[in-house]
């Protein structure tokens, strides 16, 4: 069941630090989600704020990102794992919540000072705000707007103590969007 794998990922390795951030991978996961909810968004976009780093997960990134020489590309392996298992309207947003970053800092001159350090450190890493070129090609995605939204609710989600329904909260939504049985991880 997809329920079952995704959990048993977060609970195997989600309980380590969220890249520079106050709070752990699980953590931030939930309070994305959390704030996706808040925000009345769809059941779909809930899912992809809750899974949109779940290529940090399954694809081995060091910890530290002050070891960080590249990037991880973890909105593409974690959006390829998710389109096995969910549609469009899941794996879509997370493939681009990392150009929506970029977008964001191209278009809102505000967005930019207000990430966190550790979001600066990536943000230099995956290419840096968006050209012209880029934005337009960024607003031509279907799922462009969908990827604002997790991508705000990624940005939210880095409260230490916040309080948060768990992972359980979210098992039947999981599998109400799931489209297939669960394949072998890659």
């Amino acid at each position: 069941m997809t329920a079952d794998e995704i959990l048993a990922i977060y609970a195997e390795q989600g309980s380590g630090a969220y890249l520079g951030e106050p709070v752990s991978v699980s953590e931030h996961a939930l309070q994305s989600a959390y704030f996706a909810e808040a925000a009345g968004a769809s059941g779909a976009l809930v899912l992809a704020a809750l899974l949109h780093d779940i290529g940090h997960l399954i694809e081995q990134a060091p910890n530290d990102i002050g070891e960080w020489k590249s990037d991880a590309q973890h909105e593409l392996t974690g959006s390829r794992w998710l389109a096995r298992r969910f549609g469009p309207e899941v794996s879509e947003p997370v493939r681009l919540h990392v150009p929506a970053k970029r977008y964001l800092c191209a278009t809102e001159p505000s967005y930019a000072n207000a990430l966190s350090a550790a979001s600066v450190i990536t943000l230099k890493l995956q290419g840096g705000p968006m050209s012209p070129a880029e934005t337009e090609a960024f607003e031509a995605e279907a799922y462009w707007r969908e990827a604002l939204l997790v991508r705000r609710c990624d940005d939210q989600g880095k409260l230490q103590g916040l309080r948060t329904p768990d992972f359980d909260h979210y098992r039947a939504l999981i599998q109400r969007w799931a489209t297939a049985p669960p394949q072998a991880a890659g």
